[in-house]
């Protein structure tokens, strides 16, 4: 990988790491489905206004029930469920729980497409999700509040619906393009947490700080915009093994962050925890890399 494509890897990873700071901030003034709600619905026109100036070529149905569907469960669902987690445990955890959709993705290609899985990423499997099992097992012996354990479950819950998105929408992958894509899954998701902010947090916020507008304009633009693109030209200039590789620095990034700038608290028992998961994701992406 040449410095070019060092530079493109690294800023993919902060980004995608700040992702859950800046959700961290956003969360402690807003509800959490209000402040998505928001954020998506300011982001499809723009993300509509990019489609039309590319002339991107619009879906069939059959690809467009797809993008629905990755709205609802890849987008919507897991971020409804990952910022609600981050109302109630630390960002850092939360990264590292989300991380583990990977094995969830893995698990569903073996079980329900049928596509074989060599020892070593069966390995990887059982090590990573023996990672998450000791990170709720040793915050349950360490007294896990109610909120706590909400928060745990809504992580897992979060990983296991983005993993639902990207195993429906798979097929479709190659065939639509990325704006198109992106605006899709967009609109369905502000739809979604709309429905649920309406349902569940009551009225809409009518005030906010300067730190909170200021989270939520980064989680648009350079998350939710600049992230996804960044992504796609990563994926240009890196080998894919490399760029899965770096994904995994993600979530240790995110806990630092949650660290020096929200003041949160990671346990022992969570660094060894995430630090299995990740092992076991790593296992996973090099029987993958070997296939």
């Amino acid at each position: 990988m040449g410095r070019g494509g060092l530079l493109i890897g690294g800023a993919f990873v902060a980004i995608w790491a700040s992702a859950f700071t800046v959700a961290g901030v956003v969360v402690r003034e807003w509800p959490p489905l209000w402040s998505l709600a928001i954020r998506f619905g300011l982001t499809a026109p723009i993300l509509l206004a990019i489609a039309l100036a590319f002339r991107a070529r619009w879906p069939s149905p059959p690809d467009a029930g797809r993008v629905a569907l990755l709205g609802l469960f890849g987008m919507g669902g897991y971020l409804a469920l990952a910022w609600l987690a981050m109302a109630r445990i630390p960002t850092g955890l939360v990264a590292l729980i989300c991380a583990t959709t990977p094995l969830l993705v893995a698990a569903g290609e073996s079980l329900i497409l049928r596509k074989p899985l060599p020892p070593l990423a069966w390995a990887g499997l059982a090590i990573g999700w023996s990672g998450v099992a000791l990170l709720g097992f040793l915050r349950a012996l360490d007294g896990l509040a109610a909120a706590e354990a909400s928060g745990f479950l809504l992580a897992v819950g979060a990983a296991a619906a983005q993993a639902v998105g990207l195993l429906v929408y798979a097929p479709a992958k190659g065939r639509v393009d990325l704006w198109v894509a992106s605006l899709g899954q967009t609109t369905v998701s502000a739809l979604l947490c709309l429905m649920l902010a309406l349902l569940l947090e009551g009225a809409m916020p009518r005030s906010a700080s300067w730190f909170t507008l200021g989270g939520l304009l980064w989680s648009m633009i350079v998350v939710g915009i600049g992230g996804y693109a960044l992504y796609f030209v990563m994926l240009k200039r890196v080998p894919t093994s490399t760029a899965s590789a770096l994904q995994l620095l993600a979530p240790p990034l995110a806990a630092v962050f949650g660290w020096a700038l929200l003041g949160e608290r990671l346990y022992v028992s969570d660094l060894v925890g995430g630090a299995l998961t990740l092992g076991g994701l790593a296992l996973l992406v090099r029987a993958r890399r070997r296939g």
